[in-house]
């Protein structure tokens, strides 16, 4: 009995370590790929394989979305530059955001092929667009990217007069003060058109490396309409500098008025479409200060205003200037450099028309206070407007600069011309 239960207690040992490397065998065979019973290679993984199969054989969507800038874009545009478009199927999505998480408001089309923001977008701003689209089958497709828009350092404005909507008269120049030199003249210059509706020819000339102004050769035709387009998204003005705006401005031209100062028979014609409508007495620049001569646009108009000879060179001994007068009534500006067409009401009534004592500007008969329409200098604050010119004359002083206020119109039409860059 002993011998028979060792001899299968031996042979139950046996058929274990034989399964066992049989085992091995089929394990080994089916990690190799090798033939065996299962040609057809349908044991083992059989079935993840077959998912795999299945998942690559799915088409992914067919929608293409596209997002410009592209992605890591920086000196974006603030203008055009973001925009969402999608091609073999329709936008269902469009999310924009600054990188500090405020919402950016945005429109998709009509076809729903596109999509841009509604606003302006703020410059040196991080900003981080997701777009989902749908194809025809319905299977979504995503998109992301981030850009950041140009900077102040890098970029460019330009500041312009007269503003859009406004009547001015015809005397006035569009105006462009850029805030940074503009090396690459006729690159923005090209960016920027003025037309009229009276079909004059407008040209621009430069001043300078920041300042541009455009005009006809003669006065605009009064009651036309000006249009300015600034077209200078993108556009180098200097080496590393962008032009950021994308505008539209018309401005009105009023009736054509043109007074002309006389400082030897001191008087002032003031004329419109041609004729003379009133002639006012006048005091202008002493002998020792005289008026510079020449055709001047009003810039600025103030009910009041303070006059201190010392902003502008007149100082006493003490240093104090030789003037300080703090409610100068029915004061228009004619340059930058001080010039005024102003009322009077400190000097004696007898010295307008017949004495010119003033420190150069144009002085009208006034009362304190610039109450009174009916005084020559009232009227005539009433009946002016900015744009309109005092073409001053006689007065034994120089020209007055083109680029001393607005007032291009002492160049002749090729000097003028000649500053053109393109």
């Amino acid at each position: 009995m002993e011998k028979r239960v060792m001899t299968d207690s031996k042979r139950r040992k046996g058929l274990t370590v034989a399964s066992a490397l049989l085992g091995g065998v089929l394990v080994l065979s089916a990690c190799s790929g090798g033939g065996g019973d299962d040609p057809k290679g349908e044991g083992g993984d059989s079935t993840s394989q077959a998912k795999v199969d299945e998942a690559a054989a799915k088409k992914s969507s067919e929608a293409q979305i596209k997002i410009t800038p592209k992605d890591g874009s920086d000196n974006a545009s603030i203008n055009s530059a973001a925009a969402v478009t999608v091609t073999k199927g329709t936008l269902t999505d469009v999310t924009m955001k600054t990188a500090a998480g405020t919402a950016v408001a945005g429109e998709i089309s009509a076809d729903k092929k596109s999509w841009k923001p509604s606003a302006q977008l703020e410059r040196a701003t991080a900003y981080k667009i997701a777009a989902t689209a749908k194809d025809s089958d319905g299977r979504a497709a995503h998109e992301n990217a981030s850009f950041t828009t140009v900077s102040p350092a890098n970029s460019f404005i330009g500041n312009f007069t007269p503003e859009d909507g406004s009547t001015v008269g015809v005397g006035m120049p569009v105006s462009i003060n850029f805030d940074k030199a503009i090396t690459n003249k006729a690159d923005v210059q090209k960016g920027i058109t003025v037309s009229s509706s009276s079909g004059q020819e407008v040209v621009g000339h430069w001043f300078n490396a920041n300042r541009l102004d455009f005009r006809p050769e003669e006065y605009w035709k009064g009651n036309s309409t000006v249009t300015l387009k600034l077209n200078l998204d993108g556009v180098e003005g200097a080496d590393g500098v962008y032009g950021v705006q994308q505008k539209t401005v018309t401005f009105k031209i009023g009736r054509n008025q043109v007074s002309i100062v006389d400082a030897q028979t001191k008087t002032m014609k003031v004329t419109q479409d041609g004729k003379t409508i009133r002639t006012i007495p006048i005091s202008a620049g002493s002998p020792e200060n005289k008026t510079y001569q020449g055709q001047m646009v009003i810039s600025e108009k103030f009910k009041e205003t303070r006059m201190n000879g010392a902003t502008v060179g007149f100082t006493d001994d003490d240093g104090k200037g030789e003037y300080d007068i703090k409610d100068v009534p029915n004061a228009m500006r004619l340059s930058n450099s001080g010039t005024f067409i102003h009322g009077n009401y400190w000097g004696a009534k007898s010295i307008f028309g017949s004495v010119n004592t003033s420190h150069g500007c144009v002085g009208l008969s006034d009362t304190k206070g610039a109450n009174d329409p009916n005084t020559p200098g009232g009227w005539f604050f009433s009946n002016s407007i900015v744009g309109d010119v005092v073409d001053v004359r006689n007065t034994g002083d120089k020209t007055i600069a083109p680029d001393n206020g607005l007032n291009g119109w002492n160049l002749d039409w090729a000097a003028w011309k000649a500053g053109s860059a393109v």
